[in-house]
Formats: C-alpha cells, structure tokens, sequence
C-alpha cells in the first residue's frame, strides 16, 4: 500500500515518531510492549527473552515434528503435553490446559465473566487489556514503591471476584511470598498468577504452580523467555479442571499448533527442567553484575528485584532523553511510562551478558552526562 513504510529503517522511524521509543502517548498504553522498542541493528535491552534461538536439542525436536504438520493436532499430542507438564508440576493432566502462549489465557480471562476484576499494578498489562476489551470494568491496585513494590494482600478489595498478579512481577522484579498470594484466595473468586518468569528462579521457591489446594487458583507459565520461542507461542495454565473448562469454552478447534503442543513436551521433561535450572543460577550473577554497573552510574537507582530483569529509575525528567540517546547509540530499552503506576523516568533492562552491559553502561554514562544528581 502506498504510504506504508517497506524497509526496517522505515518501520523503526515510524515506531519513533509514533511515540513509541519517547515519552509522547502511544496509541494503546497498555498494548505497548518491548518488541517495538526493538529496531533493526539495535542492541536489545528491552525484550525479556534469554537467548537469540532455542537451544540446539530443542530446534532438533520441532524440527523432527515438522513431519507431522500435514495433520491437524491430534488429541493424543495435547494428552501428551498436558501429562509432561503435569508431571513437572506435581499435578493430574487434567488440571492442565496448553496455550498459544500465556497471551493467550490473559485473552481468555473474560471468558470467567467477573463482575469485580482487579489486577494489581505495576505488571503486565495484557490482562487489563483484555478485560477490558470485553468492556469489563477493571479496579487497578498498585504496589507501593517506597515498599519495595511488594503486594499488600489488604489493599484488594474484598468483593473481587477475579485477581491477576505476576509472580515475579513484570517489570519490577519482584517476587512476592507465595503465603502473600495465597491469601489472596477466597470463595468465589478467581486468582490468576502469572509465573512467565517463575522459571527463572533458581527453585522457584514461590511458585504455586504445583498447589492444588489453593481455591479459584489458576497459574499460568510461559516457554518463551527461558527457550526463547517468542515467536512460537507455547505456554500452559494449571488449574481446576472445572475452571479450565470455563477458561476454554470460547476457544476455536485446534488452538495450539503441533509444535507448540511439542514444545510444551519437551521443556516439561526432566532434562529441559534441569538446564532452566542451570540457566537461573547463572541469570543469578548475571542480575547481581549488572545492577551494580548500573547502581554505579550517578543518578541511577536499580529497584530492588529477582527476576531476569531490572527496573531502573533515571534521574528526574531525564528519561525521553536518555531514551534517545540509547537509541543514537544503537540500544534499546523497554520504556516504563506504559505500566500503570510508573513514570516517563523508569526503564526496564532485561539481563544480558557482560560484554552487552558493558555497551549499556558506557552508552547510558554518556547519556547523563552534565545531569544534576
């Protein structure tokens, strides 16, 4: 079409003077992800996804599936999925639902047609998204900073019928005591737990992916951060079997490709479970390095955090700016501005190895360069 930008140079200008890499609203504050801060030949800082390319092992398992894509999926591949990760979690299959991604159960939470849904906030805001799309009426509870952004189980309302919270949360880091969030449940009411990033703990000491005696408990895990298969969209949601069904009643037939289905298979075996293991205790270093190069710069608070990310305060009406600067310097990071309850001066750095930070902390010492502290 004429008019539409063709080259990556031109699709990265456009996301610019859109507002997307600035301080200027953006179309859809709470669609805003880090994928379009991401431009052709930009160093990425703003995608939480570990890794450029699954692991070799796992490419050498789609690949084997390829085969089978001439057929629909089958009902004995997602019986199999839904048993691997069942397995991984202590649970039945049936407590087990497979997703085109954790995106994908965030879309379907209307489908639970709450009267009084809260999520609490800052954290993804996919959920809010689609809750009210559906013209749900959305109650917004925020973490408080000078807390730490932990969760405050008394500031939700008592009536909510529906919770959504991340476990760790995205973007702050945080990773609330699972007896916090336990306490969230009650009767009537559904609590979904959104532990994309759970496995990126070395542990996962909070998870409650495998508790199933938690009421209206619904956890849903993501395979695209550790494994890098953003492009994939495979994931799972743990949970009642009555509430899953409720979950899934709006789904068209064969929701999940056969690779994802094998996906799901794969990173659920021991093996696969050992290696994100591995890769946690390494992301542990990897964290501690990088906050302290960043906290190092003046001006810079690195907010405290567990996850395979970090949120960063830049110094008072900086933020536009160093964002630019990032970017002249072929950097991206993920704006904060976008989650409900940030500012234009909190950024979030995803994890990366050394030589990449090194860039990052040269770049971002440039940028605030002369600023007042």
């Amino acid at each position: 079409m004429d008019g539409d930008p063709e080259t990556a140079e031109e699709i990265e200008n456009t996301a610019v003077d859109a507002g997307w890499a600035t301080s200027r609203p953006v179309p859809d504050p709470l669609r805003h992800h880090g994928d379009v801060e991401v431009g052709a030949a930009l160093l990425d800082f703003a995608v939480n996804v570990q890794g450029t390319a699954p692991p070799a092992w796992l490419r050498a398992r789609l690949v084997a599936a390829l085969d089978d894509l001439a057929r629909y999926p089958s009902a004995a591949h997602d019986a199999r999925a839904r048993a691997a990760a069942a397995a991984r979690h202590g649970r039945e299959p049936a407590e087990v639902l497979v997703l085109a991604g954790s995106a994908e159960g965030f879309a379907l939470l209307p489908a639970l047609r709450p009267r009084r849904p809260v999520v609490v906030h800052p954290g993804f805001t996919e959920p809010e998204a689609a809750l009210r799309d559906a013209g749900l009426d959305v109650t917004r509870v925020f973490t408080d900073p000078t807390d730490g952004h932990r969760l405050d189980p008394g500031a939700v309302p008592e009536d909510a019928d529906l919770v959504v919270i991340g476990n760790p949360t995205n973007p702050t880091g945080v990773l609330h005591p699972a007896a916090d969030l336990r306490s969230l449940a009650r009767p009537g009411r559904v609590l979904v737990v959104d532990e994309a990033f759970q496995d990126a703990i070395p542990g996962e000491p909070e998870s409650l992916a495998g508790a199933r005696d938690v009421p209206g408990l619904l956890v849903f895990r993501s395979l695209t951060k550790t494994w890098a298969l953003a492009g994939l969209r495979a994931g799972y949601a743990l949970g009642e079997p009555g509430l899953l069904a409720r979950l899934a009643a709006p789904r068209p037939h064969w929701p999940v490709g056969t690779l994802g289905l094998e996906a799901v298979i794969a990173c659920s075996e021991p093996p696969a479970v050992a290696e994100a293991s591995r890769a946690a205790e390494l992301l542990v270093g990897l964290r501690r390095t990088q906050a302290a190069a960043l906290g190092a710069i003046p001006g810079v608070t690195v907010l405290p955090g567990r996850a395979p990310y970090l949120l960063v305060r830049l110094p008072t009406g900086t933020g536009e700016r160093v964002r630019r600067s990032l970017r002249d310097d072929g950097i991206a990071v993920r704006r904060g501005d976008t989650f409900p309850g940030l500012g234009p001066d909190h950024v979030r750095i995803a994890v990366r190895d050394p030589a990449q930070v090194a860039s990052l902390v040269r770049a971002l010492g440039r940028a605030l360069v002369g600023v007042a502290v």
